[in-house]
């Protein structure tokens, strides 16, 4: 049974080019339309001129779109959209569709620790958790069944992982979680080539004992964003 998450008002488009870190230039209808890109990675295996893409409309701004997903297998969509994957993923766990936070709840959004900002602090059961999202959309192994993480360096993810280290070695329970937003993926794990240093965080955090999670979701042609797997198996190096 398909669990839907969102039903988005998508028109299709086609790439042409990124024309800066958050503008695209889309062809919709054959015009030529800007679109806003909230996803800071490369992306470069999906900004391929003449790529199948998928906007939504937004109104207000610079931007007359917002570039939300790039047809990928089986005709879904691969979600970029940061806010997309964010949606989804609350709305999974408001329905009680993510088994590693059952009966956990939002308490807040956007927590300053030190000098990084978390995007959620859950209550659990078992207490507070804080937590950081990561976006995972880039495919790899040799069936493409990883989602992985990240594409290029980034400072930012490195700050957020300490922080949460320092958390949980402070007696705060600390969780880092990925939204594998590509279809058919099975599995999760950094990519080293785009931060080695991400890689080894990881695992320090892992023994830690920061708890590290995944799922995977995908977006449908006419617009229903979609459950794939609530828990993605993640694969870490034991031998840094």
């Amino acid at each position: 049974m398909i669990k839907i998450l969102l039903r988005l008002n998508v028109v299709p488009c086609t790439f042409i080019k990124r024309l800066n870190r958050f503008v695209a230039l889309v062809d919709v209808d054959g015009e030529e339309r800007k679109a806003l890109v909230t996803n800071t990675g490369r992306l470069e295996e999906f900004m391929i001129p003449g790529r199948k893409a998928f906007c939504v409309p937004k109104s207000g701004g610079k931007t007359d779109f917002v570039l939300v997903a790039f047809e990928d297998l089986g005709g879904k969509g691969a979600i970029i959209d940061t806010r997309t994957q964010a949606k989804a993923f609350e709305k999974a766990v408001e329905l009680g569709l993510v088994p590693w936070l059952k009966d956990c709840r939002i308490k807040r959004r956007e927590v300053t620790i030190g000098s990084s900002r978390l995007d959620y602090l859950f209550e659990c059961p078992g207490g507070e958790v804080y937590a950081e999202m990561k976006s995972a959309v880039l495919r790899g192994g040799e069936r493409g069944e990883y989602a992985m993480y990240p594409d290029c360096p980034t400072l930012r993810g490195q700050k957020h992982i300490k922080e949460l280290i320092e958390l949980q070695k402070a007696g705060r329970k600390a969780m880092i979680f990925f939204i594998g937003a590509i279809p058919s993926v099975e599995k999760f794990r950094p990519y080293e080539r785009g931060d080695p240093e991400i890689a080894r965080l990881l695992s320090e955090a892992k023994n830690a004992g920061v708890e590290i999670h995944a799922l995977s979701i995908s977006l449908l042609p006419d617009g229903r964003v979609i459950l794939e797997r609530p828990s993605l198996e993640v694969e870490l190096r034991e031998d840094f």
